[in-house]
Order: structure tokens, then C-alpha cells, then sequence
């Protein structure tokens, strides 16, 4: 006999069902629900051993100055980085650590540099300090296969500070790139190469 009874089981299965389906209407919507969402599309994104030693891998610099050419190593860390490439269901703000497709696919970042020249007369002429801004925009699929960089920053070395342009262009989802920067400050006026390898 089937089981039409008011309060029987089919009964009380169609209502809980119908109940959970009317919550998930309207929390569908809410604040905690995006949340929830984006958590569970960002699961595995947050700064762990892989991240710090991919921060590790420097990336080889050479600056071409009027009468020296000098070669470096160059770290690169991101205080912050906004994506407006991303899903737009996804957090477009990043620190520390900035996933590929967030970077490449059109970002504005704000770098900090730290680099270590191999030739200078003392301790204040081999560590350059860099902080700047950069902005990327995709060239073609949606970044991953290539894209480019404009941006500008400002750097001290031996003693003086001076300021630098730069552009830059990136394939293998950006892991692999090449920077130009020229400094028309005086004291430091040069043009720096960069291979940029980045992951992170």
C-alpha cells in the first residue's frame, strides 16, 4: 500500500528535500555562501614548502652600464597583487603568493626586489633593493602561452637611488620571461636584462 498517509515517510522525504532545495535558494546568494564558494575553488592556494622554495630559484640579471656590465641574482617578492583576469567569483587580491593564471591573465602587483651584484667595492655596492609597481595584461590564451608587463620602481645601490622603467614579456604560463629596465637616473644610468624565472 503506498504510503500516502499525511506524515508518512514519502511524506516527510519530499518535504526535507523541498526544504533543503528553498535554503539552498536563498543562502545561494548570501555572504557566507560566496564565501564558501570560493573557499572550496581556492582549496590548496595558500603559502606552503613548495612556495618557499620556488621563492628560492633566483632569476639571473645583467646590467649594462656606459663602461661595466655586472651580473646579479634576483629575488622577487609580492606584498600585493590584484587580479582583474580572474573568474569573477574568485578573490582578485593576492599576497605573498599569486598562482600564475591570477598573475598573467592581467594584474596589477606591487614587487619588492632584492638583489645581490657580483662585483662592487663593498658590501653597499652588491645588494640592490628594488620596490615597484607592475602591471600584466594576457597576450594570448588568456596569458598562458604569452603575455607582457609595463611598470616603473625605484632602487638603491651604493648609496644612491635612482629610478627605472621597465616591459616585459612571458610564455610557459609566465614561468619563464625576459625583463628590460632602463634607469636614466645619472648615477646609476643603465639598462638591466632580467630572465625571469617565476612560478609563484
Amino acid at each position: 500500500m503506498p504510503c500516502t498517509a499525511r506524515g508518512g515517510p514519502a511524506t516527510a522525504l519530499r518535504r526535507s528535500l523541498a526544504g533543503a532545495a528553498l535554503a539552498g535558494a536563498l543562502a545561494w546568494g548570501s555572504p557566507a555562501r560566496a564565501a564558501e564558494t570560493q573557499s572550496l575553488a581556492e582549496a590548496g592556494i595558500s603559502p606552503d614548502l613548495a612556495w618557499a622554495a620556488s621563492q628560492l630559484i633566483p632569476s639571473p640579471t645583467w646590467h649594462l652600464y656606459a663602461d661595466d656590465t655586472r651580473f646579479g641574482l634576483r629575488w622577487q617578492l609580492t606584498p600585493l597583487l590584484y587580479s582583474f583576469g580572474r573568474n569573477r567569483r574568485l578573490s582578485p587580491w593576492r599576497s605573498l603568493l599569486a598562482e600564475p593564471l591570477a598573475r598573467h591573465a592581467g594584474a596589477l602587483e606591487i614587487h619588492v626586489t632584492p638583489e645581490y651584484l657580483f662585483s662592487g667595492a663593498g658590501i653597499e655596492d652588491h645588494v640592490q633593493l628594488t620596490g615597484g609597481v607592475r602591471a600584466y595584461f594576457p597576450l594570448l590564451h588568456r596569458g598562458e602561452y604569452l603575455s607582457c608587463s609595463l611598470g616603473g620602481s625605484a632602487f638603491t645601490l651604493g648609496g644612491e637611488v635612482a629610478a627605472a622603467y621597465e616591459a616585459g614579456l612571458y610564455t610557459l604560463f609566465g614561468v619563464i620571461g625576459v625583463q628590460v629596465a632602463y634607469s636614466p637616473t645619472r648615477a646609476l644610468r643603465g639598462t638591466t636584462l632580467t630572465l625571469n624565472l617565476r612560478y609563484f
